[in-house]
């Protein structure tokens, strides 16, 4: 599995139509609204907000208008065919003024999705967690080292308490000692990049 690291908008002008992409990495499909009422209001004279977004196995594409499987349809399945996931994939149409079909609208959708998705920066996914734990002062130079090329953020209070993610690979590694030296207060599996 893949996702994308940044952001990534892109544009496109077919037969006087601008079809303005943006991909956008998201971690759950709560998300997705609040990101299309962004864009929707940056770009609020826009013809068409065609989608589709693949997390967690669920997907959903929706062609905002476009004549059914013409729009949304193609978006998917250029996220699916490069093995995307935790994506939104958002293209706003402004119309020119001459139709393109069907046939060209899938295209046309396609090759803007395409585009987008060739000028971003993928990064591979593995299953992973997401930690937080508590541990005394006596601990600290081990559980350091332990995580020391691993993004920590830490907490100093009567106890330390370390939030990070880390690959399930690399979990298996510290487990040990994370069970015997720590207290987890959460572990969430998540996916995360390599």
């Amino acid at each position: 599995m893949k996702s994308i690291k940044n952001e990534v908008i892109n544009e496109i002008v077919i037969n006087k139509s601008r079809f303005i992409t943006i991909l956008v990495n998201i971690n759950s499909k709560d998300e997705v609204n609040d990101i299309l009422n962004k864009y929707k209001e940056i770009y609020k004279d826009a013809t068409h907000y065609c989608f589709a977004y693949v997390v967690g196995g669920y997907c959903k594409c929706f062609d905002d208008g476009e004549p059914s499987g013409t729009a949304g349809m193609p978006i998917l399945n250029v996220l699916q065919s490069n093995d995307l996931t935790n994506v939104l994939c958002l293209v706003v149409r402004y119309f020119g003024g001459i139709k393109l079909g069907a046939g060209g609208l899938v295209r046309a959708y396609s090759n803007s999705a395409s585009e987008s998705v060739n000028k971003a920066d993928i990064v591979s996914l593995v299953y992973g967690f997401n930690i937080k734990i508590q541990f005394d002062y006596d601990n600290v130079k081990l559980i350091d080292y332990l995580l020391k090329d691993v993004l920590v953020t830490k907490r100093f209070d009567e106890n330390i308490i370390y939030s990070f993610k880390v690959s399930e690979e690399n979990y298996l590694v510290i487990e040990n000692v994370l069970n015997t030296k720590t207290k987890i207060l959460k572990k969430e599996s998540i996916l995360i990049s390599e």
